[in-house]
């Protein structure tokens, strides 16, 4: 009988161990509270030029992401889903319910945000004036240098072709990218129209199809090697 309660207690104690030790992975959505609003990010535009940052706010006070595994935490002012705290928050000239943080990670260093309460995220591909696009960059994504510029087409005659060759996407929505060499290699396209806010999309590269997501999957013609260069393989 003895030996039955010490088994008994071994297994209690395991048990008891396992769930003191679970830890909740919470998949946050990235986000800045500041004054009592709620900022989402904007990951279809960037700040076309450092001279639209306007004053600074304050800074970020915690990070919630890796230090909060509570799924009822109320988000506080100053939180940030993965900025670390002391990181600089700023005005957007020209935008009111638009906020930028410092980000070495974003394309010009800053990431920019939204109000969720006052403004909608109205830099989507249908948004996009077309006709007043000037200038376009074409950065390969995720290298080890983080965000690496490859292209710059500025003359009107290109900036037109480049413009064409999107115009002319075929909606693709059962398009299913090739892996078999690995995972397609990612660029991100910036589209200038002389706004504060520049407009920018993923492409995409499987080695052999370029493709991207103007709402849904569409493959582009090869002529957009000509504006990538030696594309590299898929990595």
């Amino acid at each position: 009988m003895r030996k039955l309660i010490s088994i008994f207690l071994l297994v209690f104690i395991f048990l008891a161990g396992c769930e003191t030790s679970q830890h909740t992975v919470i998949d946050w959505v990235d986000f800045v509270k500041w004054n009592g609003t709620m900022y989402d990010g904007i990951y279809s535009g960037v700040i076309s030029d450092e001279k639209y940052i306007g004053e600074k706010m304050g800074e970020v006070k915690f990070r919630v992401a890796d230090n909060v595994s509570d799924p009822g935490y109320k988000v506080k002012d100053g939180d940030a889903a993965f900025h670390e705290k002391g990181t600089d928050i700023f005005k957007v000239k020209g935008y009111t319910h638009v906020i930028a943080v410092k980000s070495t990670r974003s394309i010009h260093e800053y990431q920019l945000y939204y109000s969720r309460e006052h403004t909608k995220n109205k830099w989507g591909y249908k948004d996009l004036p077309i006709e007043k696009v000037y200038r376009i960059e074409i950065y390969q994504a995720a290298t080890m240098e983080e965000n690496k510029q490859i292209t710059d087409i500025n003359d009107p005659k290109q900036v037109s072709r480049f413009l064409e060759i999107l115009r002319n996407s075929q909606d693709s929505p059962n398009f299913e990218p090739n892996t078999e060499n690995g995972d397609p290699t990612y660029y991100k396209m910036v589209l200038y129209t002389g706004e504060p806010i520049a407009y920018m999309f993923d492409l995409m590269y499987d080695g052999n199809t370029y493709y991207w997501y103007p709402s849904e999957p569409a493959t582009l013609s090869n002529d957009m090697q000509t504006f990538i260069g030696d594309s590299p393989p898929a990595q």
